[in-house]
């Protein structure tokens, strides 16, 4: 279970950052549900804006 979750995070990861593999994106939607990927995608994006909030206003104050 932690190594699917590892998986799951390494393939949105790469797809954020758009250096996703063909083969990589066909292995993971052949062995896991869709569903696991929107979900680690929506608390990534979320990670992403509360960290770049956090820096403007560290750099602002």
């Amino acid at each position: 279970m932690l190594r699917r979750f590892w998986q799951i995070l390494s393939s949105t990861l790469a797809a954020f950052f758009g250096v996703q593999t063909e083969q990589n994106r066909i292995r993971d939607f052949q062995t896991t549900s869709p569903i696991a990927f929107i979900i680690m995608g929506i608390v990534l994006a979320i990670l992403f804006v509360v960290a770049l909030l956090l820096i403007v206003n560290q750099v602002l104050t």
